[in-house]
């Protein structure tokens, strides 16, 4: 009887170890389905955006990327946004009227697979390289003016990367996370570190950073907590911190508080 009932707790155990196992191995194959939620558009959509908006295209080993640039007359500098991880430009690229008032130009990529974008994000490499060959086609035009890299939850990380690059003169990131492991941790805690193909580790790179640094979230996001932004000013103590009263996750940029801040971290000198 004893020898039967260890026969059933070990085929119960294998059946787990390899439940867990299969669960680990598409976690691992499938991390782009569950990190990213590309919405394409037709090649012939067109952006109503007014006249001074022109498509702009970027071409990178394996694809050919889509962005969305609002070009000024003579513009304080540029804005250079990294957008979250699911939709396209029609419903990231809708804030224009903010910038114009502003007077800085806004650069706005999508992702490979994301609206009219080619190919598909297959490491974070190679979405890294993606977002510097963007950067590098538009930045020298603005040489002497004011340079923003903007990230928003999955871009805070792409921003926080390029900013310890290329050093602009200011780095906003909204809803970031201090990394994707940490999220993982929160969320999914079974899943080991070791598994996770896009860490993202925005609290190493925003260590990097020599230059302001604004750090937004919203109090009452509970997807990427506002404990993240604390994580990250403690890398980089000079960073500036704003909680947004009653801002959540997807509709922070909704709030004056966060368009008051932003207008003024881009009138500064």
């Amino acid at each position: 009887m004893k020898r039967r009932l260890l026969g059933r707790v070990a085929g119960l155990m294998a059946v787990v170890v390899l439940t867990y196992a299969a669960l680990l191995t598409v976690l691992w194959w499938g991390q782009e389905r569950l990190l990213f939620r590309p919405r394409p558009l037709p090649e012939s959509h067109r952006f109503e955006r007014g006249a001074d908006v022109h498509e702009a295209w970027v071409e990178v080993p394996g694809a050919r990327l889509h962005a969305l640039h609002l070009r000024l007359r003579q513009p304080r500098g540029i804005v250079f946004f990294l957008h979250g991880n699911a939709g396209n430009l029609q419903s990231w690229f809708v804030d224009v009227e903010v910038y114009r008032r502003l007077n800085f130009d806004l650069y706005m990529l999508d992702y490979r697979g994301f609206g009219k974008s080619s190919g598909r994000i297959g490491s974070q490499a190679e979405l890294e390289a993606d977002v510097r060959a963007a950067w590098n086609s538009i930045a020298p035009r603005y040489a002497g003016k004011r340079r923003i890299l903007h990230g928003h939850s999955l871009g805070s990380g792409l921003a926080a990367g390029l900013a310890a690059e290329v050093q602009p003169e200011l780095t906003v990131l909204l809803s970031p996370y201090s990394s994707v492991a940490d999220l993982a941790r929160e969320h999914l805690p079974w899943v080991p570190p070791a598994l996770l193909r896009y860490p993202l580790r925005s609290d190493l790179a925003l260590a990097r950073v020599r230059t302001p640094v604004l750090l937004i979230h919203g109090q009452r996001d509970t997807r990427i907590p506002p404990v993240h932004s604390h994580r990250l000013q403690a890398v980089q103590p000079a960073a500036e911190l704003l909680l947004v009263p009653g801002a959540s996750h997807g509709d922070i940029h909704r709030h004056p508080v966060y368009l008051d801040a932003l207008a003024a971290a881009l009138a500064r000198r």
